[in-house]
């Protein structure tokens, strides 16, 4: 009994090893970075919103900050991100009998560069979009404007941790 039990210990033990070490948010253990930077995200989309650029730094740096260990640095970061807000534009989705828009649809694009100065392999740029469909009865501004945002800055945020820390 004494044996299987060593045995099966000793089992365990080597499974685990090749995992690698994961936390919580599935980001490895293997990042090699203690620092990030956010550089600030212009707007250059053709229809513009202002205040939007400095919402959607704001946001990528907490969530970074709340799902890793990493520390925010205004320079020399290991982990840098930067890039510009390419789209921000409503459209009509579907419309009513009387050729009014029954649903709008807001669309926000944002190219992101990605460089890790420990890893170049890592290394991207890319282009992250995602939508808010709201009614055309309502026009996109106060609560409904932040709503909306919320939602695609939640989305386009998390996607680029993904792409960039996680893995995914």
């Amino acid at each position: 009994m004494k044996f299987f039990k060593s045995f099966l210990l000793l089992l365990i033990i080597f499974s685990l090893n090749g995992c690698g070490v994961y936390n919580l948010t599935g980001t490895t253990g293997s990042i090699n970075a203690k620092t990030f930077q956010v550089n600030y995200f212009q707007n250059n989309a053709q229809l513009v919103e202002p205040g939007i650029e400095r919402t959607f730094t704001l946001r990528l740096q907490d969530l970074i900050q709340n799902q890793t260990n990493l520390n925010l640095t205004n320079s020399n970061g290991d982990l840098l991100y930067e890039g510009e807000i390419v789209e921000y534009r409503v459209s009509p989705m579907t419309a009513t009998a009387d050729q009014k828009a029954a649903q709008n649809r807001l669309s926000i694009a944002v190219n992101v560069r990605f460089i890790n100065k420990n890893k170049e392999a890592d290394n991207f740029e890319k282009r992250f979009s995602f939508f808010y469909d709201y009614s055309g009865n309502n026009q996109l501004v106060g609560s409904q404007l932040s709503e909306a945002l919320d939602v695609i800055f939640e989305r386009i945020t998390q996607d680029i941790f993904n792409e960039s820390l996680a893995k995914w």
